[in-house]
């Protein structure tokens, strides 16, 4: 048995409405608070946006679930000074995020030049809101596994250089490239699962492998081995963030599938995995319940929870909405489960 301080998830995909209903109750019953992504049609782009996006999270919760959502804005070439200074005295916005224009799911509304952005990030400066970039350019000449080396070049950089004082979390980083930039510059970082259990010859194993597709996608042997030690180093800058991404069956598995991988049914379970493969069962704790708190300036947890040695099968699918959802490994064999209370 592997017992924890109750860890909690930096970047989360959670939809909305039924959908939503249908996948919230995995993250709650494994953590205990998590930066909900804005990236819904229409986005979450202004305060009461998120206030009400929340009030729906909260109402969809199971009876009795002590999860809490932790909200953010969406950032656009029209965010406001002002709105940046109003999600920070709201006390339940904790950070914006920047999309690159066309880098994912849902960032159509996304930044086309993040230095239109300059009064807004220099708000942020001021009053101590994180930035969460998805570091990605999205010029179609950069190849795309080239993209986020080509962002933190061109873009993250200078950034870091203009707005010294800004509080930055590259998510989900994918690149030996980000791991060196976080470590000489002291920005924090999220890290997925399946970016730490997944080359991305898992894209083509046996065919095309739809539900292994995710932005930024799959990187080289090389790549992984860098975020496995950058996770297991004890920086604090380095948490855990799963982009967990839920997409109905139909719309990854289309003739152009939709870019995301769905974690969240075994999100702690898969970093365990990861961890112990690494032989770093020790160092799971501070990665996934204490460097995240941390960073953003929240108490940690004080409930734990267990993992036990024990074996069991991915369901093939999930309930979304009115259709279903695949999860990461379906039907698969899992080694860590999260033990009842």
């Amino acid at each position: 048995m592997l017992t924890l301080i109750q860890p909690d998830d930096w970047h989360l995909h959670l939809r909305d409405g039924l959908p939503m209903k249908d996948v919230l109750h995995h993250t709650a019953s494994r953590f205990g608070r998590a930066i909900v992504m804005p990236n819904l049609r229409p986005p979450v782009a202004k305060v009461a946006d998120a206030l009400a996006y929340r009030r729906r999270i909260l109402d969809a919760l199971p009876a009795g679930s002590g999860f809490e959502p932790l909200m953010t804005l969406y950032l656009t070439d029209n965010t406001s000074p002002e709105e940046i200074f109003l999600a920070k005295r709201s006390g339940f916005v904790h950070a914006v995020k920047y999309y690159p224009a066309g880098a994912t799911t849902n960032s159509d509304s996304g930044v086309t030049d993040i230095s239109i952005c300059h009064d807004a990030l220099e708000a942020m400066s001021e009053c101590g809101m994180p930035l969460l970039v998805h570091g990605e350019v999205t010029d179609p000449l950069v190849d795309v596994f080239d993209r986020e080396k080509v962002f933190i070049e061109r873009v993250l950089s200078p950034m870091k250089r203009r707005h010294g004082k800004l509080k930055i979390v590259f998510e989900h980083i994918t690149t030996k490239d980000a791991v060196d930039f976080v470590n000489e510059n002291g920005i924090g970082a999220t890290i997925t699962a399946h970016h730490l259990l997944m080359n991305r010859n898992a894209l083509f194993s046996g065919g095309l492998r739809p539900h292994h597709y995710c932005l930024p996608v799959l990187k080289r042997e090389c790549h992984r081995r860098a975020l496995m030690e950058a996770a297991i180093s004890g920086n604090p800058k380095f948490f855990l963030g799963t982009d967990s991404a839920p997409h109905s069956r139909s719309s990854k598995e289309s003739s152009c599938g939709c870019a995301g991988i769905y974690t969240s049914h075994a999100a702690i379970e898969f970093y365990a995995e990861a961890f112990e493969e690494a032989g770093a069962l020790d160092a799971l704790e501070a990665f996934a319940s204490f460097n995240g708190a941390d960073f953003y300036g929240l108490p940690r947890n004080e409930k734990k929870i267990a993992l036990v040695r024990e074996e069991w099968v991915v369901p093939e699918s999930y309930p979304f909405g009115d259709e279903t959802l695949v999860p990461l490994r379906a039907g698969g064999r899992m080694a860590w489960k999260v033990a009842e209370e």
